[in-house]
């Protein structure tokens, strides 16, 4: 008796982590960003972000800026179809991958320039000019 109250008080705790497990496209993404390594580079007038991408073709990546200032990189590595022969050993990892950037204040969302050449994808970000320093306002002084 004692162990069947202890197994119905047990049930709420295991609804509770499947509740709160996380999706299976978090885990997906997670993985993807976990397998796509990036340099990230701060230049004076720019942030430029490089990633090897070999074996990718240029219409497979995807290059996207969401709600203003997070810079999303992500496409899909296929693997050739090869009807002769069997594989080995299969070390190279294919499938989705994807990274999110949050990018700085002073980023120009609006000139961000993407080149894939011999496997490595550069984005780079413009950075917005410095706001003016503000002059002091002089303000004349009337006698009464």
């Amino acid at each position: 008796m004692i162990s069947t109250l202890q197994h119905l008080m047990d049930i709420p705790e295991e609804m509770e982590k499947a509740f709160n497990a996380p999706t299976r496209t978090y885990v997906r993404d997670a993985k993807a960003m976990a397998s796509t390594p990036a340099d990230v580079k701060e230049l004076p007038s720019s942030y430029v972000f490089v990633i090897d991408m070999p074996g990718v073709k240029s219409g497979e990546i995807k290059v996207q800026v969401e709600d203003d200032n997070m810079l999303v990189i992500s496409g899909d590595r296929k693997r050739e179809e090869d009807k002769e022969g069997r594989y080995l050993r299969m070390e190279r990892r294919m499938g989705k991958f994807m990274r999110k950037f949050s990018l700085p204040d002073n980023a120009n969302t609006d000139a961000t320039s993407a080149v894939c050449q011999d496997g490595v994808l550069t984005v780079t970000v413009q950075k917005l000019p410095p706001p003016e320093p503000k002059k002091p306002k002089t303000i004349e002084v009337k006698i009464a």
